[in-house]
């Protein structure tokens, strides 16, 4: 019996964590806008472009009509990231359509084919031999296109050329797939349709290829790097932060990181002096990568600094940390080939360990032990475990769970950020070495400001943000190739980069406000602001000072 009362009162403090005013509002949303992206997945078509444009107003409108006034602070506080998101998801869904119109006509023969793959959702059976014809017509006028785009001026940029090739094979794509579902299952559609979608199969898939290298080469798609990543320009940049309510420009937030890297420098210089070094860091820093540890010892050390790092935030009463979040995380490997764009830790309830396998060439295996030596990796673990990404999960999914939607990198990676600031303020490292290694990764979040801005503003090339983090951080070679092609390459929105140190000073400045100003002390703050959920920091800050109005706008200056 005490345990099911325990259990109960359980329950209780969970749905307090989450049963607010517009709790079944978003729910219903994410519901809505899975079904319909499983529906509509054309993502390059008009009827796509058109119904989530639908979606957005319409949630919008319902937004507007609620009673905004009668809602709890919570409530208000999640109508507030509900109406944030719902209008960055607009802005971008409409910009992208634009983009889509400026190559949509190449596909002005499709419409037969998304008729055919629209009517299969119903299940309706098509006139196979009029169907034929049909495919057979759209092969030729798909040809007729060919030939006259080939004659036209080509695009002006790879970017353009690759969605004219996306909007080719988009339509080929689901159009194969409803040719499929018929296909063998009836036996009239697969006499009268096999050769004719093999037809339509091949002259798509060369139209799309051609369409991908018709550019002028005005703009260098690889500078020699081998990094493709796509620079988003200014314009969606500031769209970018509005939506994350970061109230700088790029030119600012470039300013702040080039602060921020002096900072890192002198502070740098400071420990090469205690290692007697005198003023060339770079000396101290190759001494401390040079302090690495054999290949097979790596593991059972990072183990040892998860512990350590729990135990220092614990012994100082900083934060709750559950058991079950202490029991369930566990370790694993990195493979070579992710460590190839990941070269260093990545976490949650796993902490992937980066060390060299037997597969890589001996300077990939020594660039992968000096990269990860001891003292750049203590400042990594907690960052990736407790209290960093792991603990940020975990309670992610027992608080205010419907808000995970709205995840922002300012959140995600400005709370492990600011642990770096505050263990570094607590004396977390133990020598001048530790030191070397917090300030090593200090000076890459300031680097990563400066490299990524410059990327999408058009500034910078891959090669020159590798040679960035090279010179000025002094990251191994093959380190810094695999972060820029992370940061280019892989599924990080364009400001990720930028978001650990920015959202980690947005986090520092409002613990500044809360605690030293005497509202909180520094457990309940840690314990308020990782039960909140995914959120702009700006709103998390309007909701700590109870001022959220409905007309609430974004004006924090939180850089100092």
């Amino acid at each position: 019996m005490k345990n099911l009362i325990l259990l109960f009162f359980s329950f209780l403090i969970i749905q307090t964590s989450f049963a607010t005013e517009l709790y079944h509002a978003i729910s219903s949303y994410q519901a809505d806008a899975s079904a319909l992206s499983r529906k509509y997945n054309n993502p390059n078509s008009e009827e796509y472009f058109q119904r989530f444009d639908k979606l957005y107003s319409d949630w919008l409108s319902a937004l507007q009509a609620m009673p905004y006034e009668r809602y709890s602070l919570d409530g208000k506080l999640d109508y507030q990231i509900f109406k944030n998101y719902l209008e960055k998801q607009q802005y971008f869904h409409q910009s992208a359509y634009e983009e889509f119109k400026t190559v949509k006509n190449v596909v002005d023969f499709g419409k037969p084919l998304e008729d055919f793959y629209q009517k299969r959702r119903a299940a309706i059976k098509p006139n196979a031999q009029e169907l034929a014809a049909t495919f057979d017509q759209v092969v030729r006028l798909a040809k007729n296109k060919w030939e006259q785009i080939k004659k036209a001026k080509p695009y002006t940029s790879w970017q353009q050329a690759e969605l004219a090739a996306a909007v080719v094979e988009s339509l080929r794509r689901n159009t194969d797939e409803a040719y499929r579902f018929y296909f063998d299952y009836d036996p009239e559609f697969t006499w009268w349709m096999k050769k004719p979608m093999e037809s339509l199969n091949q002259t798509l898939k060369a139209y799309s290829s051609f369409l991908q290298s018709h550019f002028e080469n005005t703009v260098v798609k690889d500078d020699g790097s081998g990094i493709i990543g796509k620079p988003i320009g200014k314009i969606n940049i500031e769209k970018e932060l509005q939506y994350n309510m970061i109230p700088y420009t790029a030119e600012e937030l470039i300013k702040e990181g080039e602060k921020q890297y002096a900072w890192c420098e002198a502070e740098m210089i400071k420990a090469s002096e205690e290692l007697g070094f005198g003023k060339d860091w770079r000396k101290a820093l190759e001494h401390v990568k040079n302090q690495y540890v054999p290949a097979g010892v790596w593991p059972g050390m990072v183990v040892e600094m998860a512990d350590e790092a729990i135990d220092f935030v614990e012994e100082r009463d900083l934060l709750t940390i559950p058991d079950m979040a202490k029991e369930t995380w566990r370790t694993t490997m990195m493979s070579a080939e992710r460590q190839k764009v990941s070269p260093f830790f990545l976490g949650g309830e796993s902490i992937l360990i980066s060390y060299p396998t037997s597969e890589m060439s001996h300077e990939d295996k020594m660039m992968s032990m000096r990269g990860n030596n001891p003292h750049f990796s203590r400042a990594v673990v907690h960052h990736e475990l407790i209290p960093g990404h792991h603990l940020q999960q975990f309670m992610n999914q027992r608080h205010f769970p419907h808000r995970r939607m709205f995840n922002t990198p300012f959140w995600v990676e400005g709370w492990t950020l600011y642990w770096e600031f505050n263990l570094w303020d607590k004396d977390f490292p133990r020598n001048v070495e530790d030191k070397v290694g917090m300030l090593f990764w200090r000076m890459h979040r300031a680097a990563r400001i400066v490299f990524s801005l410059k990327y999408h503003l058009g500034e910078w090339t891959p090669q020159q943000c590798i040679d960035f983090l090279v010179d000025k951080v002094g990251h191994e070679r093959a380190n810094a190739e695999a972060e820029v092609r992370r940061s280019f390459e892989g599924s990080y929105g364009p400001l990720y980069q930028l978001a650990y140190m920015i959202g980690g000073t947005q986090v520092y400045q409002l613990r500044q406000e809360m605690v030293e100003g005497g509202k909180m002390t520094e457990k309940e703050f840690h314990d308020y602001f990782i039960t909140q959920n995914y959120m702009p920091i700006e709103l998390l800050r309007a909701r700590m000072k109870e001022d959220l109005p409905r007309d609430f706008r974004s004006s924090w200056k939180f850089l100092k």
